[in-house]
């Protein structure tokens, strides 16, 4: 079996006669432009041998490459059509495994890997992202195709106007780099937005976050222009705690969570948790 990966009409026909279907819920759309897709693959920069995860493989057109490579590959494959094509093109190949089902789900019964590369679902790619670092899965390098909004608030900076607590998750583990801007026109179907590749590096040392940190993250940019103090005080419940931890911290009441990097809410969780709220 082989597949023109860079041609719409072909993968079209190949649907076809193969009685296969695009599915809108998992937000499936083919990568066809064989330039943003070598791009990608080099990108992360991995030597062969190593382990990868792949997230939505589809057909495998990024699986072909990262297979040339000579990486071992994890695919993660919802579509059980998708799962029946993948196994029969790669099947044999004795670095390449398939893990069926929904990559939320499956994910943690899968052991650690230094490596991620993922065209990501629009619907999932920020809650799956998040995850991987709440529970601690993180990887050397990750390359990553999300929807330009997505991409542009995984990179943004304090004080920006696309900088929130999914871009105070990515900053605190990983250098966030924007690739490229991939245009629609780049993918079958064509989806009604542009994406955008990313690369994400480990920082090189990490301290490990207080249990607080995720859940204030999420309280502070529920109402991110509001005044810190208010915020905070209803966090802990109390206006006293929040002024002592605000205190403890240099940071103003009157600041916003807009912007405050990384190592401030960090510093707010500790005193907070030192205060044993």
């Amino acid at each position: 079996m082989e597949l023109n990966y860079n041609s719409a009409a072909e993968l079209r026909a190949f649907l076809e006669q193969n009685g296969l279907g695009m599915r809108k819920k998992y937000g499936q759309n083919f990568l066809i432009n064989p330039m943003v897709r070598q791009k990608l693959a080099d990108a992360l920069e991995a030597e062969a041998g190593a382990e990868v995860w792949e997230i939505g493989p589809g057909l495998g057109a990024m699986t072909a490459l990262l297979l040339e490579k000579g990486l071992v590959v994890q695919a993660f494959e919802i579509d059980p059509g998708f799962v029946r094509i993948l196994n029969e093109l790669f099947g044999e190949k004795k670095n390449f495994h398939l893990v069926e089902g929904d990559a939320m789900k499956t994910w943690p019964s899968r052991p650690a890997v230094p490596y991620l590369l993922g065209n990501l679902p629009y619907n999932i790619a920020a809650a799956l992202m998040a995850d991987f670092i709440e529970q601690g899965r993180l990887f050397t390098r990750m390359v990553v195709t999300v929807q330009r909004e997505v991409g542009l608030r995984m990179a943004a900076l304090p004080g920006s106007a696309d900088y929130s607590s999914f871009s105070v998750l990515c900053a605190s583990v990983y250098k966030v780099k924007p690739l490229m801007v991939i245009r629609s026109a780049s993918f079958y179907p064509r989806p009604r937005v542009d994406s955008q590749g990313v690369l994400l590096e480990k920082r090189d040392h990490i301290d490990p976050y207080p249990a607080l940190f995720y859940p204030l993250l999420r309280q502070l940019f529920a109402s991110r222009r509001k005044m810190i103090k208010n915020n905070l005080a209803r966090f802990t419940g109390s206006q006293e705690l929040a002024a002592g931890a605000l205190s403890q911290c240099g940071i103003k009441g009157e600041e916003r969570a807009e912007n405050l990097g990384p190592e401030a809410f960090a510093a707010l969780a500790k005193a907070l948790e030192n205060m044993r709220i």
